[in-house]
């Protein structure tokens, strides 16, 4: 994951790439980092195809995530009341195959998993204040098909179905 450099490489050269020194002056080495998400949710409505002048178009939703739990105090985990939580998501998507298809294709109520990138953007709103917006750039996007329920189809499977 480490990538060790010589002293013989200039350091002015090294200096926009490195992020640690090493103790021996002999080496420097290159720090990689990560910035991946992860997301599996519902889209929250129609994406929106967006081009500000001079920029690239973008695809833009909201994806709701929910996170489900049991509370109480029961010694039963089973037994406590469910409580559930959702984060809504701002997605941009950039990248002209997947921006395309995700405007066609994605629609209100839609189950999509992504994976992305987090970006922390700043922008002036209609009355001149800076604000901070946080957007997932998503560079793979999936969507789900749920069918319904089909007996037939699951014991042409295979399985066996119960009423």
């Amino acid at each position: 994951m480490f990538l060790l450099l010589c002293q013989k490489v200039p350091h002015v050269v090294l200096r926009q790439f490195v992020r640690h020194e090493s103790e021996t002056s002999t080496s420097l080495v290159l720090e990689r980092s990560l910035n991946r998400v992860q997301l599996l949710g519902r889209v929250g409505q129609d994406p929106v195809l967006r081009q500000v002048e001079g920029k690239n178009p973008v695809t833009i939703f909201s994806l709701a995530t929910n996170e489900m739990w049991r509370s109480g105090d029961s010694e039963v985990y089973q037994m406590g009341d469910v409580s559930q939580k959702t984060t809504w998501h701002r997605i941009s998507v950039f990248r002209p195959g997947l921006r395309d298809v995700a405007y066609q294709y994605v629609k209100k109520g839609s189950r999509i998993y992504l994976e992305g990138k987090i970006d922390y953007g700043e922008y002036m709103d209609k009355n001149n204040v800076r604000r901070q917006a946080t957007t997932i750039i998503a560079g793979k996007l999936v969507k789900i098909a749920v069918f319904p329920f089909s007996p037939f189809l699951f014991q042409k499977l295979g399985y066996t179905v119960t009423n």
